[in-house]
């Protein structure tokens, strides 16, 4: 008995995968994208383990499903997958997504060029450049981003201390920057930042409180962003972002960028109207803006928040349709460690 047929459209965003499944959506119950997230996580999770996972996908894996608008305003709302899990948002995958819906004609604006589009952290709007039936850009306008713990100590066993921020842009990152412990991406393998991510996050996890004060089913830290120096031209910083079990963004990575930006403006790096271009680990650039400063009620009173703007590109380079069969041994993927 086959569990279900899904059409796809793959392509990148900036280097990291996008795979749009525009057949075979489970029918969600909620309201809101949030409440429609955790509808899927509870009974239709195989469907990411299986569209996502080895063999049919693989460990930087990421996807996405369009669904009607939850809202009067918007055009459309975004369920977002990956192999780390049901993100509340991801910004390299609403370029992905955005670019293959409006090219494949699944996706049409109520206002040419701009898009409203409810996804599980909130409303996004979402602005598109055309040259003939190709999207050459599109700028999202993220969800409020924060800075939630400042220069807090992590004792990682066989590194050492290090002294870390963890910011919120969409999804919770444990920024770390270079110091005595961590010479900078640009000194570290692939395999250090595989290494030692995990325990980083684990630790993170163990340590600090990250419950978004607006919604509670927006919490824990899911992603590691390093730091250091820039390979490509015009780059305002570098990273490489970890999530899932053995990924490293391959894209500047939009709520990376977002959290990234929250953390410079509370320090006051960065300011209202200010840009910051961000380059991945392949040197890869995403531009980042800071749009509006506005407030955040959080338990421990109002803190200052950004709502930034992120913009890449995407390309489409496949299109596929994919079976789960009950038949199948890795019907619902593996992750080899």
């Amino acid at each position: 008995m086959n569990k279900g047929t899904f059409f796809c459209i793959d392509g990148h965003t900036c280097g990291n995968p996008v795979r749009l499944v525009t057949s075979g959506h489970p029918n969600l119950q909620g309201r809101t994208m949030s409440e429609k997230r955790q509808d899927f996580l509870q009974h239709y999770d195989w469907i990411r383990q299986g569209l996502m996972f080895e063999p049919r996908g693989h460990d930087m894996m990421s996807g996405a499903f369009l669904y009607p608008p939850c809202s009067d305003n918007a055009d459309a709302s975004i369920l977002f997958i990956e192999t780390s899990g049901c993100l509340p948002m991801c910004g390299h995958g609403t370029i992905g997504t955005v670019t293959a819906a409006l090219e494949a004609g699944l996706l049409s604006a109520k206002t040419s060029g701009k898009l409203i589009l409810d996804v599980p952290a909130g409303q996004i709007t979402v602005e598109y450049q055309m040259q003939g039936e190709k999207v050459t850009a599109v700028k999202l306008y993220n969800v409020a981003a924060y800075l939630a713990h400042q220069n807090v100590e992590l004792d990682i066993p066989g590194l050492g201390l290090l002294t870390v921020d963890v910011s919120y842009g969409g999804n919770y990152y444990v920024i770390v920057e270079p110091q005595a412990n961590f010479p900078g991406i640009e000194q570290w393998s692939a395999n250090d930042i595989l290494h030692w991510s995990p325990i980083v996050r684990a630790i993170a996890s163990e340590t600090l409180d990250c419950v978004h004060p607006e919604d509670p089913t927006v919490n824990g830290v899911s992603h590691v962003l390093w730091t250091g120096a820039t390979q490509t031209q015009g780059s305002d910083g570098a990273n490489a972002v970890f999530y899932g079990e053995k990924a490293i963004d391959r894209s500047p990575c939009g709520t990376g960028t977002s959290a990234r930006m929250a953390q410079l403006f509370a320090r006051g790096e960065l300011k209202l109207g200010d840009s910051f271009t961000h380059e991945s680990y392949i040197g890869s650039q995403f531009i980042g803006k800071i749009e509006q400063v506005v407030e955040l009620e959080t338990p421990n009173g109002k803190i200052q928040a950004i709502k930034p703007s992120i913009q890449g590109w995407a390309r489409v380079f496949g299109k596929n349709c994919i079976t789960i069969d009950d038949d199948d041994p890795y019907a619902f993927g593996f992750v080899v460690k």
